[in-house]
Parts: C-alpha cells; sequence; structure tokens
C-alpha cells in the first residue's frame, strides 16, 4: 500500500500539495511537524504536514519529501483551526498565513550552492573576467554561496554570470538547507572536582603563588560562589578578577578550572512577585463582578472604563485567577511602546511568568518564545504581545485579555492575511473555550453594537482611580488667535502660556501632532512646484534631521534641494508642519526645557520606545512631542497638560470613521493628563470649535457619539450595520487597470445580490509605481458572508481567465477599516 502526505507550503497556493512517504514515515509523521519537500525544479521549501492518507494525486506524480525536521508537532491542532478561520474569512490563502504567523527561522529554504564541475574539461581562456574569478575561488575552495560570489565579483545582480557558467559546464548547482536560529551557549566556569577536597586545594594555592594574575582568579571564582551560590559565567568571572581571558584558558588548559556551556534564552525577564495583591477599589470590584458573571455565562465582555480608571488592576485580578488554575494567559496590546510600561507592572505581580513577543524582536528570540509556549513553560505562563503574539502554540489558554480594543492598529494591512486582531482573539478564545475580555474608555462601534444587542456581556467603571478628577478639556480657536495676531509658530497664545505654567509648577506636557517629519509640503513660490514622489502619488515630506524630502508610502528620498527643479528659483517654502517643526519651535520658545519625541523616525531601534518612555517616566524630559503613540494606554504620573496642536487634520479626513476615529484619538489623547490628584488640563486647537465631536470630547459624552454615529451609518450603510469587503485592484498600466477593475465591477453587480461601489480611485491612487483602484462590497447582516465571498471567489476565477487581465492584482481586505 503507498502512502502519500497532503502538506501546506509557505506560499499562495489555494490547494495542499501531495508527498510520497514511506510506511514508517507515515506513522511517524503528525499534523504540524516541519517536512522538507522539493517544489518547483530545484527548489525546496518547509512545509507543515496536514494530512497522512493513501490516495494518489491525480493531476501530477508525487515526489518523495527530502526529510522530516521535527520529532515532535510544531503546531498544533487548534492553532491549524484557528488558521484555517483567518484564510476562510479574510480570503487568503493557510500558505500566506502560514508566512505570516510562523517565525521565519522555523521557515528553512534551500541555498543555492555552486559547486566546481570535476567531469569538464574547462578553458580558462574563454572565460570572461568575473567568469574567471569564480573558477579560479573554486580551485581552492568546495562551494561558494550565492553571496559568496557576490563579493568576490562585487556585484549584486550574480544570476546571469552562474547561468553562464552552468551553460559552459564550469559549475554545478546544489540546493542545501541551512538553519536560521542558532541557540544561544552561555560559557560557565567551576572549579576541577579533583581539587574540591581541602588538601588539594591548599597545595594549588601554594603551587600558584608566583602566579599572581592566576590566584586573583581562583579568589575571584571562590567570592562569587559563596556570594551568588549559582554557576558563574565566564563573563562575572573575568569582570570580577580584571584579567584577560588567556589567564582563565591556561587555568583551563592545565585541568585546574572546567569550562562548560549551558543553552539560555536571549529574553528573561527574571524576579520575584514584590507586590502580592492588587487590591481594587468598589467601582473596580463591581466591573470585576460584572466580568465574571458573564464569563460565567460563556460570554466576551467589554470593560468600558474612562482613562485612567484602573481598568489594567481588573485584568491583574482576572489574570490572577486563570493562573491559579494552571492556564496559560495572552495579554494583547496595539502597540510595542505599551508592553515596555506594562512588563514592569506585571512583573511585579507575576515575577518571572512573562513572555513577551513582537515583531521588534530578533529572529531568534522570537523562536524561543515560540518554544517556551509550546512546552507550557513557567516562564510563559502570560504572553504580552501585539497582534502576532495571537498565533503562538498555546495549549493550555485560559484567558485572552484585548486592551484598548478599538485601536485600528489591530488591523493587519499587508501582506495578506489582512486579519484583525481583535476578532481573531475572540474566535482564538472560543476555540480553547477560554475566557476573552475587551477594554477600552472609547470602546469601537462594532463592541459597543455587540453589546446593545446582548452578543457581549458589558462592565463600566465611570470614575477615574484614587478619585482623581477627569481632565479639564478646552478648545482654542485658531481662526480667532490668527485673526488677533495671538499666535507664537503654531502654538496659540493659550497653549504657549499654559506651557509656560506647566513648566513652572514642575508638571511634564505631551503634545500631540497626527503627522511626523518637519513639512509634508515644499513648494516654490514663484511656479507653485511641489517636489512629487516619481514612484507614488504623493508629495514628499521635508524631514529637518537628514535635511532631507522622503516618501512615507515607499521610502524614496533625495536631498532637499536649494532652488526649484522646475523653474530654478530659490523660493523655496515649507507649507503644513509635523512633528519635528514642533520639536525645534518648543527649543526656541522654552530654551530650558527639555524636549523629547516620540514618533516613527525616533523608534525605529530595538530599545528606542523603553529608553524614550522611561526618559519620561523618570522626568528627565519636560515635553514629549508625539504622533498617535502618545495616545495609547500609556502611564505617565506627572502630566499636567496635554496640548493638541490641530484637531482638523483627524476630522477632515476623508473616511467614514473619521468622527468616530477622531474621539477616540482626542479623549485617550486627554486621558494622558491629571492621572493623580491634580486636575489635568488639555488644550485643543482647531479652526472649527463648534463641530459636534469635539464638543463631546471636552464633555466625554460617549454615548451620545455613538449614537449620532449609528444613526449616520444606519442611513448610509456603513459597519457595523454592514460588513464590508474592500477589493483593490493593482497595475503598473493605467488603462489596463482601469478597464479590469471597470470589468470586475460589473460582474460583482451582476452576480452579487448587495451593493457594490466603485471602481473609484482611493486619496493616495499611485504607490510604488502601482495604480489603485478599489471596489466597495456591503454585505446586509442578513446576507451570508461565506456565500458572498465564494460568489466573488468565482468571479476572480473568470477574470484571471483573462489573458490580458493576467498582470493586474487583486486585494482583498474583509472588515475594511
Amino acid at each position: 500500500m503507498s502512502w502519500f502526505l497532503d502538506v501546506v507550503l509557505p506560499i499562495p497556493l489555494e490547494r495542499r500539495f501531495t508527498y510520497q512517504i514511506t510506511q514508517e514515515e507515515a506513522h511517524f509523521i503528525k499534523r504540524g511537524m516541519r517536512i522538507a519537500v522539493p517544489f518547483g525544479k530545484s527548489k525546496i521549501y518547509t512545509a507543515l504536514a496536514f494530512e497522512v492518507h493513501n490516495q494518489a494525486p491525480e493531476a501530477y506524480e508525487a515526489k518523495p519529501i527530502y526529510q522530516i525536521l521535527d520529532e515532535t508537532p510544531l503546531v498544533n491542532e487548534i492553532q491549524f483551526e484557528h488558521w484555517l478561520w483567518i484564510a476562510e474569512y479574510y480570503m487568503c490563502t493557510l500558505g500566506e498565513v502560514i508566512r505570516t504567523v510562523l517565525p521565519s527561522a522555523f521557515l528553512l529554504e534551500s541555498e543555492t550552492l555552486i559547486l566546481p564541475n570535476k567531469d569538464s574539461d574547462v578553458d580558462d581562456m574563454a572565460l570572461k573576467d568575473d567568469e574567471f574569478l569564480i573558477f579560479e575561488a573554486l580551485q581552492y575552495q568546495s562551494a561558494l554561496k550565492i553571496s559568496e560570489v557576490a563579493e568576490i565579483v562585487d556585484k549584486k545582480n550574480v544570476l546571469p554570470l552562474v547561468h553562464r557558467l552552468v551553460q559552459k559546464g564550469v559549475v554545478l548547482l546544489k540546493e542545501e538547507l541551512y538553519e536560521q536560529y542558532k541557540p544561544k551557549q552561555v560559557r560557565f566556569i567551576r572549579l576541577s572536582s579533583a581539587y574540591e577536597q581541602e588538601a588539594h586545594l591548599e597545595d594549588l594555592l601554594t603551587t600558584l603563588s608566583r602566579a599572581p594574575q592566576q590566584s586573583k582568579v581562583l579568589l575571584a571564582l571562590f567570592q562569587l560562589t559563596a556570594k551568588a551560590k549559582k554557576p558563574i559565567s565566564l563573563k562575572e568571572l573575568l569582570k570580577e578578577s580584571g584579567v584577560s581571558r588567556a589567564v582563565v584558558k591556561s587555568l583551563v588548559n592545565k585541568g585546574i578550572l572546567e569550562e562548560y556551556q549551558v543553552q539560555q534564552d536571549r529574553v528573561s525577564f527574571d524576579g520575584e512577585a514584590t507586590n502580592a495583591e492588587v487590591i481594587l477599589n468598589e467601582h473596580q470590584q463591581k466591573a470585576l463582578e460584572f466580568i465574571q458573571s458573564n464569563f460565567g455565562k460563556d460570554k466576551v465582555t467589554l470593560l468600558h472604563g474612562v482613562t485612567s480608571s484602573g481598568k489594567t488592576e481588573v485584568y491583574f485580578k482576572c489574570i490572577d485567577e486563570a493562573i491559579q488554575e494552571g492556564k496559560q494567559v495572552l495579554y494583547l496590546l496595539p502597540e510595542i511602546a505599551l508592553t515596555s510600561q506594562l512588563i514592569g507592572r506585571l512583573r511585579d505581580y507575576f515575577g518571572d511568568k512573562i513572555a513577551v513577543y513582537h515583531s521588534k524582536y530578533s529572529i531568534h528570540e522570537r523562536v524561543e518564545a515560540w518554544q517556551n509556549v509550546l512546552k507550557n513553560s513557567e516562564k510563559a505562563q502570560i504572553v504580552i504581545g501585539a497582534r502576532s503574539a495571537l498565533f503562538l502554540p498555546y495549549s493550555n489558554l485560559g484567558l485572552v485579555v484585548v486592551d484598548e480594543e478599538h485601536e485600528n492598529s489591530f488591523k493587519q494591512f499587508d501582506p495578506a492575511p489582512r486579519y484583525h486582531a481583535r476578532d481573531a482573539a475572540v474566535v482564538l478564545a472560543a476555540l480553547h473555550k477560554a475566557n476573552c475580555v475587551l477594554g477600552s474608555a472609547t470602546p469601537s462601534m462594532e463592541s459597543m453594537d455587540n453589546v446593545k444587542k446582548g452578543k457581549y456581556g458589558y462592565a463600566h467603571i465611570q470614575y477615574r482611580y484614587g478619585e482623581a478628577l477627569m481632565p479639564d478639556v478646552k478648545l482654542v480657536d485658531l481662526k480667532d488667535a490668527t485673526k488677533r495676531k495671538r499666535m507664537k509658530g503654531h502654538f496659540s497664545e493659550t497653549l504657549f502660556l499654559a506651557i509656560e505654567e506647566a513648566l513652572g509648577e514642575g508638571e511634564q506636557i505631551i503634545l500631540f501632532q497626527n503627522r511626523r517629519g518637519f513639512a509634508p509640503i515644499v513648494e516654490c513660490t514663484t511656479c507653485g512646484h511641489v517636489a512629487q514622489c516619481p514612484n507614488c502619488d504623493v508629495s514628499l515630506t521635508y524631514h529637518q534631521q537628514r535635511n532631507e524630502l522622503r516618501c512615507h508610502y515607499c521610502g524614496y528620498h533625495i536631498p532637499l534641494q536649494q532652488s526649484c527643479q522646475a523653474c530654478g528659483s530659490n523660493t523655496l517654502d515649507k507649507k503644513g508642519f509635523g512633528t519635528e517643526q514642533i520639536e525645534s519651535e518648543l527649543k526656541e520658545l522654552f530654551p530650558e526645557a527639555h524636549v523629547g519625541r516620540m514618533d516613527l523616525d525616533t523608534t525605529r531601534g530595538k530599545y528606542a520606545y523603553e529608553k524614550l518612555i522611561s526618559a519620561f517616566e523618570q522626568q528627565e524630559l519636560d515635553i514629549l512631542v508625539g504622533t498617535q503613540m502618545v495616545v495609547k494606554g500609556l502611564d505617565f504620573r506627572n502630566v499636567g497638560l496635554v496640548g493638541v496642536m490641530n484637531a482638523d487634520s483627524l476630522l477632515n479626513f476623508p473616511d467614514y470613521r473619521s468622527h468616530e476615529r477622531t474621539f477616540q484619538m482626542l479623549t485617550q489623547v486627554a486621558g494622558r493628563a491629571g492621572r493623580t490628584q491634580k486636575q489635568g488640563k488639555v488644550l485643543i486647537q482647531t479652526y472649527n470649535p463648534y463641530h459636534q465631536i469635539l464638543q463631546q470630547v471636552t464633555t466625554n459624552e460617549y454615548d451620545k457619539m455613538f449614537e449620532q454615529q449609528y444613526y449616520e451609518r444606519e442611513q448610509f450603510k456603513y459597519p457595523p450595520i454592514v460588513r464590508i469587503i474592500k477589493i483593490t485592484l493593482k497595475d503598473k498600466d493605467f488603462n489596463k487597470l482601469n478597464e479590469a477593475a471597470l470589468w470586475f465591477a460589473q460582474s460583482l453587480t451582476n452576480v452579487l445580490k448587495c451593493s457594490v461601489l466603485g471602481p473609484e480611485y482611493p486619496p493616495v491612487s499611485r504607490i510604488r509605481r502601482d495604480y489603485l483602484k478599489n471596489v466597495l462590497v456591503k454585505v446586509p447582516k442578513n446576507l451570508s458572508i461565506a456565500q458572498t465571498k465564494n460568489s466573488i471567489k468565482r468571479i476572480e476565477k473568470s477574470f484571471n481567465a483573462i489573458s490580458k487581465y493576467k498582470s493586474v492584482r487583486l486585494v482583498y481586505n474583509v472588515d475594511h477599516i
């Protein structure tokens, strides 16, 4: 009987591929193991085993597998179930999900090795210069990697050169699997067992009396062992003794010391729990009781608590209960910046039971976190992370916490799967039969709608912790201030005086401007020319720090031109303002103050978030200027004033959610002020102070905002009334894209029983040389979304069959936000 194995390859293929295996392999392989398989002409990929069976594929002859890479499954059954749901719901392939969710170190790929062809007789005179360099190198080395060939000939693209050498019979190509992950080995030192007895030790010290450096090492080792009562690393010993490695090495060579290696995690949060008890006030206690009663009914619960109401402490109580039952906990946050603040607080309560997982971690660190969760290790009972932490191999999940659930950072935009982490977390909790709590001061329309319909439970905290007062929110009319000439740069007189007062009282200040860079437009005042990105349909943003113009979509950049590229005049004017400009204005207006900036440009490094946040926490900075990163749930105790530089840019964004988002963002940023006894002050600069949303922010009327937005969405049919599937078509040929988009939209209109809008250009209609066109499909709640998706997929098959549209790419975004 023949045995076959279906595998999932980490590439966007609709179907699974089948390979031939032996009977022994069939009994050994389990779903979720990694299998190296040949695919295409010569490539070897890492696939995941899906199913063992006896049915041979009909369309092709099954190849044998290359190698089994695991002894136990790397991915468990619930993970597979969850990933299949994501692939189906978000209209992508399981291969794309696997490519995104597995740390790349697990996906071993083959590397092309270039070997000398020993059977051919090479005429080296017939070789070109670069070909001869490779031929000569292979006389001294058994094989070369592609990267090594590139170094030898000093070229980036060496594939044509390798191809020529293969055709001339000079070299052979071979595919070799390579492992990316290497465990971290730490070197430790101990005294050889031969010298553990006192008599032998005395003789040794007498012998070494003529070698003072070696004696120093031994004495340092004794002192460290007495103090620490734990193994001593080579690094510690060298630091304590102050000698070179050579001295320790000579003692090891003599057999006096022994060196051994221990595998260690790259990231560990050691430390004992210091603050054992979380004390809740009556409002928090009440909310916790509501949450627990909803958990009893197996309901997802929304915790709606005003900013600084102590939602985190309520989560801690829920986490503590799950840990007591021996369950794992997943704590999802929208921003990596928040994890660094939360880790310290969690460590105080739960000691070293914490693992962290997010994209700023290296490949190796992510592999170690994955392995710890897979083994259900003691140090991975609580996993904190951004959206990627959803996909770890939990085997005993008891609680999922989604903090700041309204945040659109939870939605993945590129590449596929374009999932929403909040919704995927709710599904994950249901698969594990775990409890799930969503928390926010400004819940999303969808979550509140689920509460109103009785689908979710609800708990509300209306008061700030420690009876702290809600901040005093005031609107500053920029139109009036400009007319009366009461502006200093981009600061109204009101905001300037408030900053002066706060600095005088030793308070800290947060200023919010949702645009990075110095100025979004550099315009010639003579001819009106604006520097544009050649790849995208946007103007280039001026960054003062690097003195360059940069595109925020594709990364294209050029040095700032001294004269206009169109007319040659040097009358260049910078329009608009970003965080960099606010920072430089502050340094001029308040030269004594220490100003920090928190945006994508200043937080690129791995520990950049932590450094900025801890500097602000320890009051090394007086003023923090930032984009939306400063809005999200950060807890600073000494902030007395929050200023919003311009609220209108948020309100006037062309999107059906702009009013909801503005309310959420401004309420969140206001919530950073006055988190202790003294009432905080919030000043929002705007040209339209009578706008309904801004008025609702000043009075913190979430319910009114919800009712008004819900009514509008009912009228115009937008979520949560309907579901939206956004289909984006991309192509480099403008005319072909227009034709293809029209064909696709008309087919959708003919087949679907729901509203189809478009095709229409997005606000930025060209990105990375691709023209874009959007089609929106609005699916009413009473229509089956699964059937709608199947119909769209059938239309896609017909679309792909039209040869002239072959190059047009389709991108699906389900539940587009």
